[in-house]
């Protein structure tokens, strides 16, 4: 995995994890990245020090060293975004996997509308909004996403 820190066309900055270089830019030139604080689809790379990850855990003296838990590697992320995760957390109904079936059931006035959240793939996202259907990615940081409304 590779994380780059990326920027929008609003110029909100913010990670994206990625399985390679060639990944990002097959991801940007299908415009399958949006910014999490407005939609964004403009999203480029800012400047960064990229950051690998092997798959292997950190030693513990590694992890002591660098001081960093779940929650305090998130401390880059702007205050505002995680009061925004924490709300749509809090207001909105979590379908897990079965977002996109929800989300069309929802769109095509087959079920009630409410708020829901849950998870998709990129080829889902993408089927989703060729059917017209508004879909945002939303980063949760691993210390929030036990979380339910």
């Amino acid at each position: 995995m590779i994380v780059f820190n990326l920027i929008c066309g609003n110029s909100h900055g913010f990670e994206g994890w990625f399985a390679s270089a060639a990944d990002f830019e097959h991801q940007q030139q299908a415009a399958l990245l949006s910014c999490p604080v407005c939609g964004n689809n403009r999203v480029s790379k800012a400047l960064h020090a990229p950051r690998v990850n092997t798959g292997s855990a950190p030693q513990s003296s590694e992890r002591a060293r660098h001081g960093k838990d779940d929650a305090q590697q998130y401390a880059n992320v702007g205050s505002e975004l995680v009061q925004m995760i924490e709300y749509v957390i809090a207001n909105t109904e979590d379908v897990g996997a079965a977002f996109p079936e929800e989300a069309r059931k929802i769109h095509y006035k087959e079920a009630p509308e409410r708020r829901i959240r849950g998870s998709a793939s990129r080829e889902e996202v993408s089927e989703l909004r060729e059917e017209g259907i508004e879909v945002v990615a939303l980063p949760v940081p691993r210390h929030l996403a036990g979380k339910t409304h």
